[in-house]
């Protein structure tokens, strides 16, 4: 799953995704569910909307009914109601510079930040629709999708978001319906070997806590990059 990100946007972060000039974004460093980011969606242009983390379906069933979804699974994208309109109309790129992931070690549970090795912005693969919000009335909600894991994230998770390639990002947002296909070419795991992990500080934990000090590699490991197991 994906549940807490981060993006620090970019001198270029503008032109980096099509979107006309507007005021600098604000370095979030712990995003997690609930918050509200800037994603971009397509109109005649790219825009950047605020969306909160949390999508909820507008006619959901069985357990959990009407809890915000803050991931769904790339496999099932097309033959769950609870997804399938919004994927078919209403895709999105939710920008980021690096995830969060927790692997087990003994009674403690250790964070790692895992980001691209180029260290650049890039975008997970979402979906947007709206949830009720008691005080705003009908707000933006988006989804982040899942994709199995490549294998810098698998000793962490059994599953990691779906990263677009920067070259796929225009044609998940276009307007029009996608196939099962289409959804594997867009979804795919992303290249490991373009990939790294680091332990991070637990401060991470609390969804309060914020600063460029979440992502700094704990002390002794600032070369140390955490390899996946075979290496």
């Amino acid at each position: 799953m994906c549940g807490r990100f981060t993006i620090a946007p970019e001198i270029d972060f503008h032109e980096r995704f099509g979107i006309p000039g507007g005021p600098a974004i604000p370095p979030r460093y712990n995003v997690a569910p609930g918050q509200e980011v800037p994603v971009i969606v397509r109109g005649e242009r790219n825009r950047l909307v605020p969306m909160v983390w949390g999508f909820i379906p507008p006619f959901p069933k069985g357990p959990g009914a009407g809890h915000p979804l803050i991931n769904a699974r790339a496999e099932t994208l097309l033959s769950k109601p609870a997804f399938r309109d919004a994927v078919r109309g209403d895709r999105c790129l939710v920008p980021a510079s690096r995830f969060y992931e927790w692997r087990r070690a003994g009674a403690r549970r250790v964070p790692f930040h895992i980001r691209l090795k180029n260290g650049g912005v890039f975008s997970f693969a979402g979906f947007y629709g709206t949830r009720r919000d008691p005080v705003r009335g009908e707000i933006p909600a988006f989804t982040i999708i899942t994709t199995e894991p490549n294998r810098v994230v698998a000793p962490l998770h059994d599953r990691m978001p779906a990263i677009l390639p920067r070259g796929k990002e225009e044609s998940w947002i276009r307007a029009g319906p996608v196939g099962t296909a289409d959804l594997r070419g867009f979804l795919a795991p992303y290249p490991e070997e373009e990939m790294e992990a680091f332990p991070v500080s637990a401060r991470v934990n609390d969804p309060r806590s914020e600063g460029p000090d979440l992502i700094r590699p704990l002390p002794g490991v600032e070369k140390q990059v955490f390899l996946p197991p075979g290496d």
